[in-house]
């Protein structure tokens, strides 16, 4: 898929869009299935799908963010929950000198706590950014797929992950994952531990599950259910 876009500025000139869709992915380890760059391709998917549906202006994703529970694995680069948050207040701050002042964050990586705090204190003076998909968004994407696992046993790599990456990228996913099943389901220790305190794999999830059929009914219920943080906006258009 297409991660980033080959819109020119004369096309977003007439779209005339007023909100605008951030992907934010992340750069770590997916056990040896996925690509390091999983969290990124699943932002971008997202993104570029409700940017389509909803005709908003759709921006570059940022590729590297809190990875901090999968250090110690090679290729995983993390940048500080400071520094991410900078960049969206910086990126949103941009986009406000050219007249758009509404920003949908679509988050990929659940280790991004930062962006919570970024988008309520945008928010303080009335609805100027999304944070999205909310974990609800994600239970009934779930449920609407048919997914066999639940959202705590399916942290990561698992059959979320690898179904959506079926889906839009196949191309990436390596075969292994049918052999890949682990759970932690006891993770209460994650932030002092770390990923490695759980998984010696890198997945903490059931990959063996997936399927592209899965993985598009994810993303049609999320660009779905993207349409009630959309209607919070000020600008939306009906």
């Amino acid at each position: 898929m297409d991660l980033i876009t080959t819109a020119t500025s004369t096309d977003e000139s007439e779209r005339g869009a007023s909100v605008a869709v951030l992907p934010v992915g992340s750069f770590e380890q997916h056990g040896a299935h996925l690509p390091l760059l999983t969290d990124t391709i699943v932002a971008c998917a997202i993104a570029k799908a409700v940017a389509e549906r909803y005709d908003l202006f759709l921006l570059p994703p940022v590729t590297i963010s809190c990875s901090h529970e999968h250090a110690g694995w090679r290729g995983t680069v993390s940048i500080s929950a400071t520094t991410l948050a900078a960049v969206v207040v910086d990126i949103a701050d941009s986009l406000h000198e050219s007249g758009i002042d509404q920003l949908a964050v679509i988050n990929g990586h659940g280790g991004n706590y930062a962006l919570a705090n970024v988008v309520q204190e945008a928010n303080v003076a009335g609805p100027r950014m999304t944070l999205f998909p909310a974990r609800a968004d994600w239970d009934d994407a779930r449920v609407a797929a048919g997914l066999h696992s639940t959202a705590n046993q399916d942290m990561h790599a698992g059959e979320l992950e690898v179904s959506l990456l079926l889906h839009v990228a196949p191309e990436v996913v390596r075969n292994g994952f049918q052999l890949a099943d682990h759970l932690a389901d006891d993770r209460r220790h994650l932030l002092t531990r770390g990923m490695s305190g759980y998984t010696s794999s890198g997945v903490i999830g059931l990959p063996s599950h997936a399927t592209a059929a899965k993985g598009k009914a994810v993303l049609e219920e999320l660009v779905r259910s993207f349409a009630d943080h959309y209607a919070l906006l000020p600008s939306a258009k009906a």
